[in-house]
């Protein structure tokens, strides 16, 4: 299986949407004389093997000389019969909306026979419907020879479930759902000065059902089994050796880029890991910063919603300000068939993740990650550094934490700018920043997005401090 190319990743990259699907050539059916086309319509049985793969680049089909993506020639009245398997393990279908032709889902353990006669003549697209991959590659033509027979017109009526499919049937949350949280506490320690040097970092790509709420499972898609990814942390000048491997059990191909890779995509165009594999990428620290990553294959946002987004901290030569505490904090939007409160498994809508409208906001994957799940403590005179970021796929936050003030911000995590006295703080969708605050008073502080109606969409979450109040700072009631 070759690598893809620079170009196609751009090609890749771009296909953040559900539009954009290369156009259908059909031709009008010739019903002029339907018993004549009846009479000469031969009677045979076409038979193509079609496996999946990645070539030059693109995610294609291959028959089985080798061809891509080829035409498949029959004539009216035959009957086609396909086999279909994954060639480089990723989850896969074919159809071809306007024969009304559908295959399940088959991968490389779950091989596929697809059976159905073509009673109208023209040219029609097959393709594969998983989000993404007709977008990059997997398309080709069933060219139909002959005159339409009398009934191709309602053979086209069967695609109509195609285009307005039933909504999916709610079951139950899924019994082996587990936390997938990540614990704001686990993260790096701070790095001593050191001259640059080479670490070496093993992720792995995951798909789990996971708890989404009380009641409510999703299957997430993850690194190391977590939302957001391991936080990673290194010096300026430090060499990276990032090895990502995708689970034998995944559906689908996976992927890093990191926004602090110079060169390649981000690591994406050398990152793309079929299932059962891994592939090894290096790169150099040459910035300073908070930076994030995410999943880079297709289609993207659809990834990155499922929880395929993490960050990567890279120290200045002289590291960072001592801290008591450092928390670990990323939000995302997530986009399900039902609205949040509704109990059961939870399906991913990619209509609303299109049209950017959020069913759930979340603080480190999962409602209730940061105030029922995981606990952020600290202590009166303490002073708190947060990481926060978010993988989005599409919205921007408004970092607020009720009851205090920011008194350092770097200001879109650039470690060279710091602003002070902030109360709220934009992060972008795959931005960051770094905020610290010095706990003057017990009590539980809130962290959200003052967006505040996201707030009862799950972005909320708990900072508790205990100790003694300093003096004159606040207290109920009258001087």
């Amino acid at each position: 299986m070759k690598q893809l190319s620079l170009n196609a990743l751009s090609l890749a990259l771009c296909a953040l949407t559900l539009a954009g699907t290369a156009p259908v050539l059909q031709a009008a059916p010739n019903q002029a004389h339907p018993a004549a086309s009846a009479a000469k319509a031969p009677q045979a049985v076409k038979r193509f093997v079609l496996h999946t793969n990645v070539v030059d680049g693109k995610m294609v089909y291959v028959d089985d000389k080798g061809v891509a993506n080829p035409t498949l020639n029959v004539a009216v009245g035959d009957t086609v019969e396909i086999e279909l398997f994954s060639g480089e393990g990723a989850e896969h279908d074919f159809i071809i909306d306007e024969l009304g032709v559908a295959s399940p889902k088959f991968s490389a353990t779950q091989k596929q026979k697809l059976r159905f006669q073509v009673t109208q003549a023209g040219e029609f697209q097959y393709y594969c419907s998983i989000p993404g991959h007709r977008q990059v590659g997997m398309f080709g033509t069933l060219k139909v020879s002959g005159e339409s027979l009398p009934a191709a017109t309602a053979s086209s009526n069967a695609a109509v479930a195609l285009y307005a499919p039933a909504a999916t049937p709610l079951r139950a949350a899924d019994p082996a759902a587990v936390d997938i949280a990540a614990d704001p506490n686990k993260l790096p320690a701070p790095m001593a000065a050191h001259a640059p040097r080479v670490q070496k970092v093993r992720l792995e790509t995951v798909e789990l059902p996971g708890k989404l709420d009380d009641d409510t499972s999703f299957t997430y898609w993850t690194f190391n089994r977590q939302v957001p990814g391991p936080m990673l942390r290194a010096r300026i000048g430090d060499t990276i050796e990032l090895t990502l491997a995708n689970s034998k059990d995944s559906k689908a191909i996976h992927s890093i880029d990191l926004h602090a890779v110079t060169g390649g995509h981000g690591g994406g165009a050398d990152t793309q890991v079929a299932p059962g594999q891994e592939k090894t990428i290096t790169f150099k620290a040459l910035h300073a910063g908070l930076f994030v990553y995410h999943c880079a294959t297709p289609l993207v946002p659809q990834h990155i919603a499922a929880g395929m987004y993490g960050m990567i901290l890279v120290e200045p030569e002289q590291g960072l300000p001592k801290v008591d505490r450092e928390f670990y904090v990323m939000q995302g939007d997530m986009y399900t068939q039902r609205p949040i409160g509704a109990k059961g498994h939870q399906e991913v809508d990619l209509q609303k993740m299109s049209d950017e409208l959020p069913s759930y906001y979340v603080f480190n994957g999962a409602v209730g990650a940061l105030s029922k799940t995981h606990k952020m403590q600290a202590k009166v005179g303490e002073t708190v550094r947060i990481y926060f970021g978010v993988g989005g796929p599409n919205k921007v936050s408004s970092f607020h934490v009720i009851g205090e003030v920011f008194d350092k911000v770097y200001s879109e995590a650039a470690l060279n700018t710091i602003k002070h006295s902030v109360q709220t703080t934009l992060v972008a969708p795959g931005g960051a920043t770094i905020v610290e605050l010095k706990m003057d008073h017990p009590g539980s502080y809130l962290l959200v997005d003052h967006a505040l109606s996201r707030t009862g969409k799950g972005a909320v979450g708990v900072l508790e401090v205990t100790g003694d109040s300093t003096p004159g700072v606040y207290h109920s009631g009258a001087l």
